[in-house]
């Protein structure tokens, strides 16, 4: 522990502190306990400078336990602001508070006569940790070995010596199974909502599950500054909220969002809502040369459809007078600077210091005013504040000169600020009470904290988490425009993407990515997932959110030459099989159907179980179960007829399979997707040494041109969802048209082993 200890200089010179501080009090020698209590104190004690208060304590012997030093830990944390109050502090530590073993023992005495039944019918099979727990709540700064033993004693003289059957282990309650549909129904979210399941997102997100702090307690944060101004803002910040917890969700409007975002919206929006909180849109329109409005529309959009409703739909733009203001304030106070750096120079992590830093104040007022003005030409001067971040990046840049018009503000500012500028501060003005975003923002904790308290305005506490990335797919916004300008795509919606418009295009249920966001959970480290587990959420949803439907991709045509009607017979299709509850559709059952090509054989192999001379299968639905008669074929020798004859199922031999069809079908297109990546990493030049867009999957999209689909999916609109029986889940795809609709296949009924 010691050569340990060693190893972290800061904690060495603490208990150095604490230890030449005890000894003068206690002399040379420290026993034991003396000795962890003040190893805990150092190791565990946030702010340095109460240590001296604490070990006074320990050395007069005032705090003796782990349990008191908990206590005073959590104290000191809880009061940033100097003095403390000794009397409240003494209170709170349990300092002076003696615990008789007569007190002790009547404690003890009271626990065991109230479960005294229980103890007499489960004898030692009870929960005697619930004894415990019981007497130590009456008793806070009791010592916990003694009321153990005590406990010990007590039940041993109630319940005398224990038998063979007490030593024999608990039988194991078998806990009550789900039935498969009640087990279905848990894990469908509905408009943003998890149901019942005992992981769900609002669960992993409610009340204490993250350890975050509560409203109005943000010193209680580790590396949270206070300054002697925090706790009065802090109660300004309360009686503007009411202690209610906001987030926010703010996106770029540069770009389309994807798969990660979909984790941050539900982190933001969810943990407001677990929470009974609120979580305002914000949309981070600071660089207006990349912002166009199909992006605010889409991004809205999709926080919508994924069943979050802002509190507030809100832009930087909105605040743009209050933080030039503060750009002002931050110049006087000294905190910032005007620098005449080049772009190039200041880039990197070791940047040559600006020979302006310590220019005069006046001079940065006056420069400040004329870069406002447009004396300044793009990249000839910025706007820079003094503080070196986490990362060594030094200076940041607060604002920059850009000649480009604002989408919402006109030509009124030719300046705009940064993002390290603008987001903390406008966390600020809207009370913000976690700043949640990820990992890498990390390396911006600190300027946000420092700018905040540099202006003395109200504080948040950022929160980091890590990214949600997929394999075999790109989402970086310059990649993906790449992907589009070059023609492997068609447009940000591309059904082989992974951006939020494309995934709902190819017709994944927001709740499943809903439940994929929940799955993955909410962790701090990176999590990189594979596509099927995705799926794998589609089908679980679709299982129960699709109605069926029958389709034809490969249609062979199939004249039953006795059929038993004159004209065409309807067919009662249930919607949901297993749930026959939930309705049926017609459809129409005439002489001519289509099956597929695959579904007919002219000579059947072992196992093969489907349509073959000789061998009769059975029409889905209908109660009939046709026989080849007479196969024709063209002059090349392809089968592009059956002639066959059919007979009621109740009459006839049971067949060994069941099959698809349509009659009176509707011709439709159906576009089957695959993975657009052949690696795992296609930016990983060690895995693609060509880069991503040598990486392409030729295969990724095939187009059946003359498929057929049965007339029950005629009036569906776009984005409406079907399961065609026994091929896979497919949504109507936009580009459908009046006589030709267009569906995408979503996922197949079962996930292909060869992508697990």
């Amino acid at each position: 522990k010691a050569r340990e200890t060693l190893r972290n200089g800061a904690l060495s010179a603490l208990l150095r502190r604490a230890v030449l501080q005890a000894r003068s009090a206690l002399g040379p020698a420290l026993d034991k306990a003396t000795g962890t209590l003040l190893y805990n104190a150092a190791a565990r004690l946030k702010d340095p400078k109460h240590l001296g208060f604490l070990v006074g304590y320990i050395a007069r012997r005032e705090i003796l336990t782990d349990l008191q030093l908990s206590a005073a830990l959590e104290y000191v944390r809880s009061h940033p602001l100097e003095p403390l109050d000794v009397a409240d502090f003494e209170r709170a530590c349990g300092v002076g508070v003696s615990i008789t073993p007569e007190q002790i023992e009547e404690a003890v005495e009271a626990v065991i006569s109230k479960h005294r039944a229980e103890l007499l019918a489960e004898r030692y099979h009870f929960n005697m940790g619930l004894l415990m727990g019981e007497a130590r709540s009456q008793l806070r700064w009791a010592d916990g070995k003694t009321i153990k033993n005590e406990v010990d004693l007590q039940v041993l003289h109630l319940l005398g010596p224990k038998t063979e059957a007490d030593l024999e282990k608990k039988p194991k309650v078998a806990k009550a199974r789900l039935a498969p549909a009640e087990k279905q129904k848990v894990a469908v979210v509905e408009n943003g909502d998890m149901g019942t399941e005992t992981k769900s997102l609002l669960e992993q997100l409610r009340g204490e599950a993250l350890k975050f702090h509560k409203p109005g307690e943000n010193y209680k944060t580790e590396g949270y500054v206070v300054t002697p101004n925090t706790m009065a803002l802090l109660k300004q910040h309360l009686a503007i909220t009411g202690g209610q917890v906001r987030t926010r969700f703010p996106p770029e409007p540069n770009g389309i969002l994807h798969i990660g975002h979909a984790k941050a919206i539900n982190f933001n929006f969810g943990y407001a809502k677990a929470n009974g909180g609120v979580c305002f849109l914000r949309y981070d329109d600071t660089n207006p040369e990349k912002e166009e409005e199909k992006y605010f529309t889409a991004i809205r959009e999709m926080v919508e459809w994924l069943g979050y409703q802002p509190y507030a739909v809100t832009h930087a733009s909105d605040y743009f007078d209050q933080l030039y203001t503060w750009a002002l304030e931050l110049i006087r106070r000294g905190q910032a600077y005007v620098c005449h750096q080049k772009v190039e120079e200041i880039k990197g992590h070791n940047p040559p210091p600006s020979p302006w830093r310590d220019r005069p104040v006046e001079e940065s007022l006056l420069l400040f005013e004329d870069m406002r003005k447009g004396k300044f030409g793009e990249g000839e001067a910025t706007l820079r504040m003094k503080l070196v971040m986490e990362d060594g990046k030094m200076d940041p840049v607060a604002y920059r000169v850009k000649f480009t018009p604002h989408h919402r503000t006109g030509d009124k500012w030719c300046i705009y600020p940064t993002y390290d500028y603008t987001h903390c501060l406008c966390d600020s003005i809207e009370h913000i009470t976690h700043s949640l975003c990820t990992k890498e923002f990390q390396a911006r904790r600190s300027s946000y904290f420092w700018l905040c308290n540099a202006l003395d305005v109200y504080c948040p506490v950022q929160w980091e988490y890590g990214r949600l990335n997929l394999l075999y797919t790109v989402v970086s916004k310059r990649k993906i425009i790449r992907l589009v300008e070059t023609g492997a795509v068609r447009d940000w919606d591309d059904p082989r993407l992974f951006t939020l418009t494309a995934l709902r295009r190819r017709g994944f249920p927001p709740e499943a990515i809903n439940n994929f966001c929940a799955r993955v959970g909410v962790t701090v480290a990176q999590a990189t997932m594979e596509p099927h587990l995705l799926e794998a959420c589609a089908r679980e949803v679709l299982n129960e959110q699709a109605p069926r439907a029958m389709a034809v991709l490969e249609p062979l045509k199939v004249t039953i030459t006795n059929f038993p009607a004159p004209k065409a017979l309807e067919v009662l299709v249930p919607n949901f099989p297993a749930d026959e509850s939930r309705g049926f559709h017609k459809v129409p059952f005439h002489q001519t159907v289509y099956i597929e090509e695959t579904d007919f054989r002219e000579e059947a192999d072992k196992g093969y179980k489907r349509l073959a001379p000789g061998q009769p299968v059975g029409l889905r639905h209908t109660g009939y179960i046709i026989t080849v008669q007479n196969v024709i074929k063209d002059v090349s020798g392809r089968v592009i007829e059956l002639e066959v004859t059919c007979t009621k199922s109740d009459v006839a031999e049971k067949p060994k399979a069941f099959i698809h069809w349509v009659s009176v079908p509707l011709a439709c297109e159906v576009r089957l997707y695959e993975r657009l990546f052949l690696h795992k990493n296609p930016e990983d030049p060690s895995e693609v040494p060509g880069g991503f867009l040598s990486d392409l999957n030729p295969d990724s999209l095939r187009v059946v041109h003359n498929a057929l689909v049965d007339s029950s999916v005629r009036s569906a609109r776009p984005f409406d969802k079907f399961q065609f029986e026994r091929l896979g889940y497919f949504s109507v795809d936009p580009d459908s048209e009046e006589g030709k609709m267009v569906f995408n296949r979503t996922v197949t009924l079962k996930e292909d082993p060869g992508k697990a």
